[in-house]
């Protein structure tokens, strides 16, 4: 396997890379005692910032099924955080209890920031609205599954696309397939960030935007619905009128194709009606276990890389003299970090991809 030693963003997949994670994940699927004592003596540690259900289980299960250890928290009120503890000195702390690092955390760009300060591999499990890769793992290995390959497909996003990371590391982990049709159905006040869709245009990637649910089903191969995020809301009314903007029911299926994959990656708020729960096209609790697998595969991966001391990148002053003025950006509470700028079309912050040019001078 083609060796990395952070998944952070999507952008640190290659489609090599993942060609060799899946054919790993299939061989557990296929033989899943072989790999019961794989990462014996390794130990996975779980830091979780945010509230987590499926993602920090799937994780501790994962580790567990190849027989490594876990410790953690899913609070950090009851760590030095809360006395004020930075996040690096956290990192380099728990670093030296383990051999991998998954980290939740609501600031954009967390895990970017872990990886500067870490001995052992680190894991996004989600940072903010930004980006979700384990996530997106657990979707194509999904889709792989269910349908063979990843190529030749009409995808329908549903919901939130504004603050839902998961659609975000999505979109962008579907550049590496060929011919992928995108149909971004949301209102407006939830439309896929600016940067998100100017990346889609500069790969050439195919979508069409429709505010139409119904409309839309009978396109679609993939129907992959997201909850309205409550959490990402500053005004509760505005959340409270677009909570319920879509539901999907069972008799809104009648005009869907008979193969059509619906996925959700959970946990849902009645944007998915009960009663679809049954449809043999219902994918979403399957998809909770691939993620479990493919989670399997990755660790098998990292918890075996050596120990190695972390080169900090150099503060990137010349580029951009001010500071990032996104306020979930990772960069505003820990302000020591040093300035990352990446250069992919236009200069971008480095921890949560905002454009420099929206930066405070």
């Amino acid at each position: 396997m083609t060796s990395m030693r952070k998944l952070v963003k999507v952008s640190d997949m290659s489609k090599e890379w993942w060609d060799d994670l899946y054919a790993r994940c299939r061989d557990i699927i296929a033989r899943p005692d072989v790999y019961a004592d794989s990462c014996r003596g390794k130990i996975l540690a779980s830091m979780f910032y945010e509230p987590s259900t499926r993602t920090n289980f799937s994780f501790q299960a994962a580790a567990q099924r190849l027989g490594a250890g876990v410790f953690g928290f899913s609070d950090p009120v009851g760590t030095s955080a809360s006395k004020g503890e930075t996040l690096a000195d956290t990192i380099r702390m728990t670093a030296a209890y383990s051999s991998t690092i998954v980290i939740r955390s609501p600031q954009e760009g967390s895990a970017t920031a872990a990886a500067l300060y870490s001995e052992v591999p680190i894991i996004n499990a989600g940072d903010g609205g930004h980006s979700h890769p384990t996530q997106t793992l657990t979707d194509l290995t999904t889709i792989a599954q269910k349908r063979g390959k990843i190529s030749d497909i009409k995808i329908g996003l549903c919901g939130d696309l504004k603050h839902g990371r998961t659609v975000h590391s999505l979109v962008e982990a579907m550049e590496m397939f060929p011919n992928i049709s995108f149909y971004l159905i949301s209102p407006k006040e939830l439309k896929l960030p600016d940067y998100v869709l100017e990346r889609m245009k500069s790969e050439g990637q195919q979508y069409e935007n429709s505010e139409s649910l119904i409309d839309c089903i009978p396109e679609l191969d993939i129907l992959y619905m997201t909850r309205i995020q409550r959490e990402r809301f500053k005004d509760a009314g505005e959340y409270r009128r677009l909570k319920d903007v879509y539901v999907l029911t069972k008799k809104m299926l009648d005009g869907a194709k008979s193969d059509m994959q619906i996925m959700h990656p959970l946990p849902r708020y009645g944007e998915i009606a009960t009663d679809v729960d049954n449809d043999p096209r219902a994918a979403y609790f399957e998809q909770a276990r691939y993620g479990m697998l493919i989670r399997m595969a990755l660790l098998l991966e990292f918890m075996h890389l050596p120990r190695e001391l972390p080169q900090l990148a150099a503060d990137d002053k010349a580029a951009a003299p001010g500071e990032c003025t996104n306020p979930a950006c990772i960069t505003q509470s820990d302000t020591y970090l040093p300035r990352i700028i990446s250069r992919s079309g236009a200069d971008r912050c480095g921890y949560c991809d905002k454009k420099t040019t929206e930066m405070l001078l």
